[in-house]
C-alpha cells in the first residue's frame, strides 16, 4: 500500500445473504460506541453495507461518484454514523457491463489518495466484502494485504458453508506470500438444535475456529426495520451483548492462522454425513442428540 496503514484492518466475508453486512454494523456500531474510532467500507456491490448505521439515508458509492465527477472528496463519498463510524460503499458498475469488484480496487485506491487513514485515524477499519465468488476485486483484501486478518461469517445451511471453505481457499493460497490470515469463524444465525454441532466440526474438519455464535433474534430485524443497528436501538438487549463480545474478541486478539480448506470429495463426504445425522433426529431414529 502507498499509504502509511493505520488502524487495524479486519476484512468480514461471507455468502450473500447471511447476514455478513448486519454482523460487521453492529461490530462497528460496538466498537464505536467503546470509544474507537472506526471506518467501515462497504465493498459489496449492493452498496448496503453502511445503511443501519447511518439510518437508511443516501450515500453516493465511489464508483458511480468517480463516474460522475473528476475532482473526488472524501466527503462527497462518507457519511458519518451511529457513534462517529465513517461510512464509505465502494459501489459496484453500471448493472450488466464490467467487473463487481471493480470497486474495492477504486475505492481502496481513491481511499489511499486522499490520504484518509492517515488524517482520520482509525482505530478500526471493517471491510464488508461479498463472499460468494473470491476473484478478482473481492480478493483485494486478502491479496493484497489491505486487511491483516479476515473473519468468516457463516451459517448451518450449506451453501454458506461452501461459500466459507471456498473463502478458506482463497486465505490458504494468499497467506504464505503476505496476504490475510483467518482470524476466524463468526457462526451466525444459530436457530436449529444441530447448528452449533456442524459448524464446530466444520471448523474442526478445517483447522479454525469459532469465535462467536450470534443467534437468531427478532430483535435483529425489529433494529433494521428503525434503520438502525441493534446497539443503537436495542442496546440493553441480549443480542447486542453477543456484538459487544464479538467486537472485544476483534479488538483483544491478535491470533490467526492458515485454513486448511477441505476439496471437493471431502467436503461432498462431510456434508453427506450431516445430512444422514440430522435426518436420522428429525424423523426420531435418534433421540436427544445422541448423533450430533
Amino acid at each position: 500500500m502507498s499509504e502509511k496503514k493505520q488502524g487495524k484492518h479486519v476484512a468480514i466475508y461471507g455468502k450473500g445473504g447471511i447476514g455478513k453486512s448486519t454482523t460487521t454494523s453492529n461490530i462497528s456500531a460496538a466498537l464505536a460506541e467503546a470509544g474507537y474510532r472506526v471506518i467501515q467500507i462497504g465493498c459489496d456491490p449492493k452498496s448496503d453495507s453502511t445503511t443501519i448505521l447511518r439510518g437508511g439515508n443516501d450515500l453516493p458509492t465511489v464508483l458511480d461518484t468517480l463516474r460522475e465527477q473528476s475532482k473526488v472528496r472524501i466527503e462527497d463519498v462518507s457519511a458519518v454514523g451511529f457513534g462517529g463510524v465513517l461510512c464509505i460503499e465502494a459501489g459496484g458498475p453500471v448493472p450488466g457491463v464490467g467487473c463487481a469488484g471493480r470497486g474495492i480496487n477504486a475505492a481502496v485506491e481513491l481511499l489511499q489518495e486522499l490520504k484518509l487513514f492517515e488524517e482520520y485515524k482509525p482505530d478500526f477499519v471493517l471491510y464488508d466484502v461479498l463472499g460468494d465468488v473470491v476473484c478478482g476485486g473481492f480478493a483485494v483484501p486478502i491479496r493484497d494485504g489491505i486487511a491483516d486478518r479476515v473473519f468468516v461469517v457463516t451459517s448451518s445451511d450449506f451453501m454458506a458453508v461452501f461459500a466459507a471453505n471456498n473463502l478458506f481457499k482463497a486465505v490458504n493460497k494468499y497467506a504464505p506470500s503476505g496476504g490475510a490470515r483467518l482470524g476466524g469463524v463468526i457462526a451466525n444465525s444459530i436457530q436449529a438444535a444441530y447448528a452449533k454441532s456442524l459448524i464446530d466440526d466444520f471448523t474442526d474438519q478445517t483447522g479454525t475456529t469459532v469465535v462467536g455464535y450470534v443467534p437468531r433474534s427478532i430483535t435483529v430485524a425489529q433494529s433494521e426495520l428503525y434503520g438502525k443497528t441493534v446497539i443503537e436501538a436495542l442496546p440493553e438487549s441480549g443480542q447486542a451483548q453477543v456484538y459487544r463480545n464479538l467486537a472485544r474478541y476483534i479488538d483483544e486478539n491478535e491470533e490467526s492462522v492458515i485454513p486448511k480448506p477441505l476439496n471437493a470429495p471431502e467436503l461432498k463426504r462431510w456434508a453427506r454425513s450431516w445430512g444422514d445425522r440430522i435426518f436420522e433426529v428429525e424423523s426420531g431414529v435418534v433421540h436427544n442428540m445422541a448423533s450430533i
